[in-house]
């Protein structure tokens, strides 16, 4: 599969290297440090390039929006149409210093992201912290994490679900783009566990029976 990746940060670039690793190829895209963006490609290897927004969506089967929230207005711009594109987006509606949330409950950044990029497949999924990612093992123990997407297009759905489990996570359907609304505050409550209480590494896990 080919893959486009808006934002060459810790997340964008953690799971561009799992990609890589099971043969997908990938076109990274949009760093005000063109150094940088090239740094990441060639980190991963062969099956990395570079480009523009806009080559990384006409190069791609799937796009990756991995960008902070105060900048998905510009990345998505810069993108160019994304009509008929599957757009996996891994953005949360965070404040620029991570102290609360810029929409919640009643919109998502999903929706709003759905908003600027009119026709295209949007899927969103938060995979694991960029340092789990980073980590020997994605496991938490013997335990595999629950990852949450959701969205409105079930072919999409599915190509995004399993490109997720290739980073050894189990992936549920939570229904609908709407449903964004209520799994983002529950991110940001594991980024306010992780990085504010300082509890390490965390994850969800769902039970069910």
């Amino acid at each position: 599969m080919k893959i486009g990746i808006i934002g060459a940060g810790n997340m964008g670039s953690g799971l561009g290297k799992f990609w890589a690793q099971k043969g997908h190829q990938l076109m990274f895209s949009y760093s005000r440090n063109a150094a940088k963006l090239q740094r990441v490609a060639e980190a991963i290897g062969s099956n990395a390039t570079v480009g523009t927004p806009a080559e990384a969506v006409q190069f791609a089967d799937v796009v990756l929006l991995s960008v902070p929230y105060s900048a998905i207005a510009d990345a998505l711009k810069a993108a160019g149409s994304l009509y008929g594109k599957i757009l996996f987006s891994c953005v949360n509606a965070l404040l620029p210093d991570m102290s609360g949330m810029a929409v919640g409950t009643t919109t998502s950044a999903a929706e709003e992201i759905a908003k600027l990029a009119p026709g295209a497949r949007v899927v969103e999924a938060f995979s694991l912290f960029a340092e789990v990612l980073d980590s020997p093992s994605q496991r938490f123990d013997d335990q595999i994490a629950t990852t949450l997407y959701t969205g409105d297009d079930e072919a999409a759905k599915q190509g995004v679900a399993s490109l997720l489990r290739e980073i050894d996570v189990e992936v549920v359907d939570a229904g609908g783009l709407k449903n964004s609304r209520f799994v983002e505050p529950a991110v940001m409550l594991l980024i306010q566990l992780a990085y504010v209480q300082n509890m390490g590494q965390v994850g969800f896990k769902l039970l069910k029976r």
